[in-house]
């Protein structure tokens, strides 16, 4: 039976407003309470499906003329600029948070990564990776030398916790523990190229 401030934690965890020893403490809870973990992904699924489909409405271009004759002042002249030359972006590569492509699943449930960058020459690999809420990654040996950075969420590796903010490095032959997330998160990895998370990811 889940408590009435159980279900009020639930939803503010859902919603990314629950934090510090708060949010230690409930994600603690979540892992020894499957029906309260359960009745979480509920309302984590509930809130992702309302952010998709939310839809910005762009405001009427004269809105902000006719707001200010209303306030007694002139509508401001309208600036015209050069276009941003195209030179000036030579070399430079942008990825929005929010870009759903290139995101790869990985054959674990729930585990995905995403290639951010490759350097050959230099024998590195940036990636995203991803765990949904409850996804547990297998203790493993690490084939090269990685170094991590959380994002968001709680990633857990063995009795060890990690939050946004946390890094972690792991050298080449080194065992991992079980890697597992509470309530999901991101992180950034650094990895060599011929790791083979970066050619499954380059798939």
């Amino acid at each position: 039976m889940i408590s009435e401030q159980q279900k009020e934690q639930a939803s503010l965890y859902a919603l990314g407003t629950l934090f510090g020893p708060e949010q230690t403490a409930f994600e603690t809870e979540l892992y020894d309470n499957p029906e309260l973990l359960a009745f979480t992904r509920g309302l984590q699924r509930a809130a992702n499906l309302l952010a998709e489909a939310a839809t910005s409405a762009a405001l009427p271009p004269e809105l902000k003329d006719k707001v200010m004759q209303r306030i007694g002042l002139e509508p401001a002249a309208k600036k015209t600029s050069a276009p941003f030359p195209v030179a000036a972006l030579a070399g430079l590569k942008f990825t929005d948070a929010n870009d759903p492509t290139g995101w790869k699943q990985l054959p674990i449930p729930g585990a995905w990564i995403k290639l951010l960058s490759l350097e050959k020459a230099r024998g590195y690999a940036i990636l995203m990776g991803r765990l949904d809420a409850g996804a547990r990654y297998p203790a493993h040996v690490n084939a090269g030398p990685e170094d991590f950075l959380v994002l968001t969420g709680d990633l857990h590796i063995g009795s060890r916790r990690l939050g946004p903010g946390d890094f972690h490095h792991a050298d080449g032959g080194s065992n991992h523990e079980e890697n597992y997330s509470v309530g999901g998160c991101t992180l950034m990895a650094v990895l060599t190229t011929d790791d083979p998370l970066v050619a499954f990811a380059m798939t």
